[in-house]
């Protein structure tokens, strides 16, 4: 299904370049569970889940991670088959062709560039705090979140050795963490019963499983759970992707899921007056739970976590979206591709990509606490799901249409499915994500957020990509010689 034009099937005998093999499965899987990263995927939702929905929404866990591992299953196939640096751009232009995987290559570049910039303008806030400023102007804030942003870059740019370094030791602490603050909380301080965790609290609305909280709930959590695609990002460089990566891919998400739902149920069943906690609908729940029982000695060591967990997903996040933009240069697919394609240094790395990727969130960062801002996080979220979605729906095409071939690692009569229970999946949570929800003192254009930014952008990219179109190689498998017409 792959489509291709005069200029680029003339240009198909080309040898590409390619990354150098760097990673092994154990750091594969380390990059997938560190871009998903359980302590940000905890924090950053746990509160609104809870005031949406009351402890019940704990439920949305298990059901959003549900969903993934469905798509992370045909993430696996498409992985396996198309072993390519770039992930979802490179699976839907193998399965979709050479527009789709456009589409699905500029939503994931917006999409995790954009979460650059609110995971290092994150942890600057804890850094801050734990230094002892706790009310920083926006510009400290933005200042430390600045040389963040800088300092990973570094990282990323010296080599895979200092990552896999770093992003190992970073999910140490976070799993250490996150599960033993967990038994502590489970074993010394429950306040709750276990029945706790199917009550809505003093939400009526929640009552249901269909309700609008329960809805809403489940679309926090849809950002708990993205980015275990990363290890696909980086498949040039691992060893025996066709294997290593499709299992990094699904252990990394589940792994993270587990440790995510475990330390959300312990935090549930540890506040201290819980439907008072509730009823109020303000404050930093987690925060206080913990300070509360392991009093105020517990804020700076808490406040460490949240800053190498939100630091480990920063790297992890910025690998995967520098080689998707490396990925679509070396296929001419975008402006200053000669230059985005390029790959420097002993380990051969697309540096100008990543440069690229920190010069757009320090831009992101100058403009934190603008209207401008918040309207382009909303797309954070919602630019994954397009991007997920195109090759998920993608796949469920070929299957339906007969020309889907599998690779190494495959699902085999669970396969089709699969595919097309993901596809559902997929397409339900990128509306309920989007849907536009009345926000209390917001004006209607950041209800409506979503809606507009995937809009704005859309038609932006129809203006970039007429442009390149016609100069686009074909996809990197043919020229590679390890694929053919599907």
């Amino acid at each position: 299904m792959t489509d291709s034009t005069p200029q680029s099937t003339a240009r198909a005998a080309d040898s590409p370049a390619t990354l150098s093999r760097g990673f092994s499965f154990r750091s594969a899987l380390a990059l997938a569970f560190a871009d998903v990263s359980p302590i940000a995927a905890v924090y950053a939702i746990f509160t609104l889940g809870l005031f949406a929905a009351g402890p019940k929404f704990f439920w949305a866990f298990p059901i959003v991670l549900v969903g993934q591992l469905l798509v992370a299953g045909v993430f696996g196939e498409l992985a396996s088959r198309f072993p390519y640096a770039g992930s979802v751009y490179q699976w839907s232009r193998h399965v979709q062709g050479t527009t789709w995987g456009w589409v699905a290559a500029w939503a994931y570049m917006w999409g995790l560039t954009i979460a650059l910039g609110t995971l290092s303008y994150a942890a600057s806030g804890f850094l801050l705090q734990i230094f002892g400023v706790t009310e920083p102007s926006r510009w400290a804030t933005a200042t430390v979140a600045v040389v963040i942003i800088l300092l990973g870059t570094g990282v990323n740019i010296v080599g895979r050795q200092v990552l896999k370094v770093m992003v190992i030791a970073s999910i140490t602490c976070e799993v250490v963490g996150s599960v033993g603050l967990g038994v502590v909380l489970l074993v010394f301080y429950r306040e709750n019963p276990f029945s706790a965790l199917f009550s809505s609290a003093s939400i009526p609305d929640a009552a249901t499983w269909t309700s609008g909280p329960m809805l809403l709930a489940i679309a926090y959590v849809g950002w708990s759970f993205l980015g275990f695609e990363a290890a696909g990002s980086v498949a040039e460089e691992v060893d025996d992707p066709e294997r290593n990566v499709p299992k990094a891919i699904i252990f990394g998400l589940l792994m993270v899921g587990l440790v995510v739902m475990f330390s959300s149920a312990a935090l549930i069943l540890a506040i201290p007056n819980l439907d008072e906690v509730v009823a109020a609908q303000s404050g930093d729940v987690v925060s206080e739970t913990l300070t509360t029982h392991l009093g105020a000695g517990v804020t700076k060591p808490l406040l460490a976590m949240f800053v190498i967990g939100f630091i480990s997903s920063f790297l992890a996040v910025q690998a995967a979206v520098s080689r998707c933009i490396w990925g679509a240069a070396r296929d001419r697919s975008l402006p200053g591709s000669k230059v985005l394609g390029k790959l420097a240094g002993p380990e051969r790395l697309p540096v100008n990509a990543i440069a690229l990727t920190a010069i757009v969130a320090v831009v992101f960062i100058l403009l934190a606490g603008s209207q401008f801002y918040n309207i382009l996080v909303n797309f954070n979220i919602i630019g994954f799901y397009i991007a997920f979605g195109v090759p998920v729906v993608g796949a469920a095409i070929a299957r339906l249409t007969g020309t889907w071939r599998p690779g190494p690692f495959n699902l085999g009569k669970w396969g089709a499915p699969v595919t097309y229970l993901a596809s559902l999946w997929i397409i339900f949570e990128t509306v309920n994500v989007a849907w536009p929800r009345t926000q209390p003192g917001q004006p209607w254009f950041i209800n409506w957020a979503s809606v507009l930014t995937t809009a704005v952008l859309a038609v932006v990219g129809v203006a970039i990509y007429l442009t390149v179109r016609r100069g686009i190689d074909a996809p990197i498998g043919e020229r590679l010689g390890h694929e053919t017409e599907n």
